[in-house]
């Protein structure tokens, strides 16, 4: 494990290559001035994103293909409807984004940044949502990856 990556233990169920890819994805916010975050690597325009809303961090998270299984279109726009309608039903902002990584298969997902989610409300949601990890980003600017097995 190391410092762009965090779990509760040193030990993963999650597979290596995965969580490798998971460290290269560009996660892309579709804010009116769209920007990418990387894991580790400061993000200045989230920074001021996040004293705009004046807050203090925010989760980077989609609730397609859970824990890395891939399933069909039409289910991951479902599981992404319901997750906007829950954040909504909860009065909690988000803007839309999309995971996508540079050089593999895997198709871009319909991904959220979302607005003021603490590490502990972050790891609660990921884990309703059966992903196995997230990125959080707090004050620093810093995107984390989380790992949630």
């Amino acid at each position: 494990m190391t410092a762009m990556t965090k779990n509760r233990s040193t030990k993963t169920v999650i597979k290596p290559d995965i969580v490798q890819a998971y460290l290269e994805t560009e996660y892309i916010v579709y804010a009116s001035d769209p920007f990418t975050l990387q894991i580790g690597k400061k993000s200045v325009t989230l920074i001021h994103l996040h004293n705009a809303y004046s807050i203090s961090s925010s989760a980077f998270m989609t609730a397609c293909n859970p824990y890395s299984r891939m399933v069909d279109d039409e289910t991951n726009k479902l599981r992404q409807m319901a997750l906007a309608a829950e954040l909504l039903r909860r009065g909690i902002q988000y803007i839309k984004g999309g995971g996508r990584h540079p050089s593999n298969h895997w198709p871009v997902e319909e991904s959220f940044l979302i607005i003021g989610l603490n590490l502990y409300e972050s790891r609660e949601m990921g884990r309703q949502l059966e992903q196995n990890a997230f990125v959080w980003t707090g004050e620093d600017g810093i995107p984390e990856l989380i790992l949630l097995r």
